[in-house]
């Protein structure tokens, strides 16, 4: 099916009261297989990606997030779900370090972060499963709480204290959106309704503002260009905020506290973005090092 390809991408980089990191990083994805690629971007500055080195192994569907330092991917599929947690120092170019693993195998998952605890949701056969890690010291992850509804090919972001996880797939897509405060373990709670109940779609933030961008819907199956909007500190229902440049699903986006970034999907290279504080529709950005689809981004450095 292809919510097994769909990834919600990991919200925001954090990092010890820095939420954000001007350098945004994609890392897995899809092509005709999956790939162990990683690139990078300077979010202020638009331009294609350039190769920043590999994850330990080539997946898709995986999640990511930061501290503002090191960046972590966790799950995803390849011959197979996996449990692999990796890691990167983000401001040094180089290959991904086995970091832990997850409490379960699992694909199409969601992470994001406070800037200290990373927490990864969802995935696999729509399960409502919540662990969290500490991001700074490496280790597997720990049981965190449940989401209020099992789903896979959701998207996940944060204000630094409250995270978000938005929409995905669960006989048939959802316009869900839960949250949980990420210092405290505890099982989500209702926050409020995307706009479009949809999965595969790719989330991010500026510290206020959470945005989930693209995704598809089922009946029939159509490819979205959505993006909508919610203050996160307010609970209520996503409000539309613009368009991306291209219809999509499976790809990842990242912020870095000003601009957010939306990369891939559908098996294309295309990255736009958005000024996160002001509604309107994506502009073209660049492009990654090589298209593809349900990859995974945070941000750092």
């Amino acid at each position: 099916m292809l919510w097994s390809k769909a990834i919600g991408a990991g919200g925001i980089g954090g990092g010890g009261g820095t939420l954000f990191g001007p350098r945004g990083v994609f890392g897995g994805g899809y092509t005709t297989t999956s790939v162990n690629i990683i690139d990078y971007i300077t979010i202020a500055t638009t331009g294609n990606a350039v190769d920043f080195g590999d994850l330990t192994v080539g997946r898709y569907g995986s999640a990511a997030t930061s501290d503002g330092s090191r960046g972590v991917f966790g799950g995803g599929y390849t011959n197979g779900v996996v449990n692999i947690i990796d890691y990167i120092t983000i401001a040094t170019l180089g290959n991904a370090i086995d970091f832990g693993d997850l409490t379960v195998a699992r694909n199409s998952l969601a992470a994001t972060s406070d800037g200290s605890r990373g927490v990864f949701g969802g995935g696999g056969n729509s399960t409502n499963i919540i662990e969290y890690i500490t991001i700074a010291t490496l280790g597997n992850a720990v049981d965190f709480g449940d989401l209020t509804v099992g789903r896979a090919g959701l998207a996940a972001t944060s204000d630094g204290s409250r995270g978000i996880f938005g929409g995905g797939y669960t006989n048939g897509v959802v316009n869900i959106i839960d949250y949980i405060t990420i210092a405290t373990t505890g099982n989500a709670i209702d926050f409020g309704d995307l706009t479009v109940g949809r999965a595969g779609l790719a989330a991010t933030s500026d510290g206020s503002r959470g945005i989930f961008g693209g995704g598809y819907t089922t009946g029939p199956f159509v490819f979205r260009n959505t993006i909508d909007y919610i203050t996160i500190a307010t609970l209520g229902n996503a409000i539309d905020f613009g368009d991306l440049t291209v219809s999509r699903y499976g790809s990842a986006a990242t912020s870095d506290g000003s601009r957010g970034v939306f990369g891939g999907g559908n098996s294309t290279n295309t990255i736009d973005y958005i000024t996160i504080a002001t509604t309107g529709n994506a502009i073209d950005f660049g492009d990654l090092t090589v298209s593809r689809e349900s990859s995974a981004a945070t941000s750092g450095g």
